[in-house]
C-alpha cells in the first residue's frame, strides 16, 4: 500500500471534504426585477447566471464566487432568479376541467343576465367535495341536460336517416332493415362520443378500469352481443325477414306458429293467430330448426282428411270433395285442389283433400274449417254417408252365458 507524498496536505483535504456541504448550490438564469427581461453579459451576449447570496439582491459568479456587479454603475447586480412557479390545482379547478360544458354555459348566462348568473352561482355553491373532486348541483343538472339532449338528438337523427334511406334507395325489406340497424349503431356511437366531448370527460382516466370492464362485458353481456351478431347474420343471409310465416320450437319442444313482425337487436317478435306475441332470442333461430313457410314462396299446401262410408259412390264423393275445396275463397285455382285416397279404415274409406293458399299469415285452420263445412252440406244434399265407428262382437258359449240367455228368454216370454 503506497503513502501520499504530503501527509499533512492529505489530512487538510480530508477535513475539507468532511466539512463541505453535500448539496452544492446551482446557478440559475437571472432576470431584471423591473422589466422581467433576461440579463445578458455585455461582452458575450449570453444570459447571466448566478448563485443566490445571503443578501436577496446579490448573486455570486458561479466561476469565481465573487459578487456580480453592474457593468454601468459598478454596484451589486440587482436581479431575480428565473424560476417558474407551478400552481397547485384546487378542487374547483379540477371540477372545471372535468365539466367544461358547465363552465361555458355558466359564463354565457352570466354575461347575458345577472339574475341567471346569480342563480347559477347558488346552484354551484350546493356542492360536495370528495378529495380533489368537486361536484355541485349545477354540474349534475348540466350532466342530465347533456345526456338528455344527446339521446334526443340521436333518436331524431336515427329516425331521419331511416326515412331518407327508405326514400332514396330501392333496397328490399331485409337489406333496408340491416342498413337501418347499422345506421342506428353508428348514430348512437357518435352520440356517445359527442356527449363525452361536451362533458369534458377524459377517457384516459378510465384506463385503469378498462380491463375489468372488458371482463364484465365478456361474461355478463356475451348473450346480448351474441344475439346482436345473430340478428345481423339473419338479416344478411335473408333466412328470415319481417312478414315471413315460420314455425319454430322452444327448449321444451313446443311449436310456435306465427308471422315475424320485427327483428330487433336482441330478439325476433312473432305474432300468432290469437294475437300472442312471442319474443324469441336471435340465437335460438340460429341454432334451432326453423320452418319458414315464406322463404322462397308463400304458397302453402293444406291437407284436409275426410272419411266416407264403404257403401258410398267413391267417384261422386271425390267430385264433391273437389267442389267443396274450390268453393273456399282462399284456395288457389292454380295449382288446383286434388283428392287422394289415403287408405281403407276400420269404418270408412279415408281420403285427403290437398289445396293451396298464398296467405299463410291469415291462418290455415280456418281454411280447413271452411272446406269441411262446404263438404258437409254437399254430402247431406247428395246422401253421401259419413260412417260412425263399427265393431264386430264375437261371444263365446259357456255355462254362465247359457244360463243368462235362458233367463233373458224366460223373462221375455213371461212379459209377452
Amino acid at each position: 500500500m503506497s503513502l501520499p507524498s504530503n501527509p499533512a496536505q492529505a489530512v487538510i483535504d480530508a477535513a475539507e471534504a468532511d466539512t463541505a456541504p453535500a448539496d452544492e448550490p446551482t446557478a440559475v438564469p437571472l432576470r431584471d426585477p423591473e422589466t422581467g427581461d433576461p440579463l445578458l453579459d455585455p461582452d458575450t451576449g449570453e444570459q447571466l447566471r448566478g448563485i443566490p447570496d445571503e443578501q436577496p439582491t446579490q448573486f455570486l459568479d458561479p466561476d469565481t464566487g465573487e459578487v456580480l456587479l453592474d457593468a454601468d454603475t459598478g454596484e451589486p447586480l440587482s436581479a431575480i432568479p428565473e424560476v417558474a412557479a407551478s400552481p397547485t390545482p384546487t378542487p374547483t379547478e379540477t371540477a372545471t376541467e372535468a365539466l367544461t360544458a358547465s363552465d361555458d354555459i355558466r359564463e354565457s348566462f352570466s354575461e347575458r343576465s345577472e339574475a341567471a348568473g346569480n342563480l347559477i352561482e347558488r346552484l354551484d355553491g350546493l356542492a360536495i367535495d370528495l378529495g380533489t373532486f368537486h361536484v355541485s348541483l349545477w354540474d349534475v343538472i348540466i350532466v342530465f341536460l347533456v345526456i338528455g339532449g344527446v339521446a334526443t338528438g340521436a333518436y331524431l337523427a336515427s329516425k331521419l336517416l331511416h326515412s331518407v334511406l327508405k326514400r332514396v334507395t330501392k333496397l328490399d325489406m331485409t337489406r333496408r332493415l340491416l342498413a337501418e340497424k347499422i345506421i342506428s349503431l353508428g348514430v348512437w356511437a357518435l352520440a356517445f362520443l359527442i356527449g363525452i366531448n361536451l362533458l369534458g370527460i377524459d377517457l384516459t382516466a378510465l384506463a385503469v378500469f378498462s380491463g375489468a370492464f372488458g371482463l364484465a362485458i365478456g361474461f355478463g353481456l356475451q348473450k346480448t352481443f351474441g344475439n346482436l351478431i345473430a340478428g345481423i347474420i339473419l338479416l344478411m343471409d335473408k333466412s328470415i325477414k319481417p312478414g315471413d310465416v315460420i314455425v319454430t320450437a322452444d327448449a321444451a319442444g313446443n311449436s310456435v306458429f306465427g308471422q315475424i313482425r320485427k327483428i330487433g337487436v336482441r330478439a325476433v317478435s312473432i305474432i300468432t293467430r290469437d294475437q300472442k306475441e312471442y319474443l324469441i332470442p336471435n340465437e335460438n333461430l340460429m341454432i334451432n330448426q326453423v320452418e319458414n313457410w315464406s322463404y322462397s314462396s308463400k304458397n302453402v299446401r293444406i291437407q284436409v282428411p275426410v272419411g266416407v262410408s264403404y257403401n258410398a259412390d267413391m267417384k261422386q264423393a271425390e267430385e264433391l270433395m273437389l267442389e267443396a275445396a274450390k268453393g273456399c275463397s282462399r284456395v288457389l285455382k292454380t295449382p288446383p285442389p286434388v283428392v287422394w285416397m289415403a287408405g281403407y279404415g276400420e269404418s270408412s274409406v279415408d281420403f285427403v283433400i290437398h289445396c293451396w293458399i298464398d296467405d299463410p299469415e291469415s291462418g290455415v285452420g280456418n281454411v280447413q274449417s271452411e272446406v269441411l263445412k262446404n263438404l258437409w252440406h254437399l254430402f247431406v244434399e247428395h246422401d253421401v254417408e259419413i260412417p260412425f265407428p263399427q265393431r264386430d262382437i264375437n261371444l263365446r258359449s259357456n255355462e254362465a252365458f247359457e244360463q243368462l240367455t235362458a233367463a233373458i228368454a224366460q223373462r221375455i216370454n213371461k212379459d209377452g
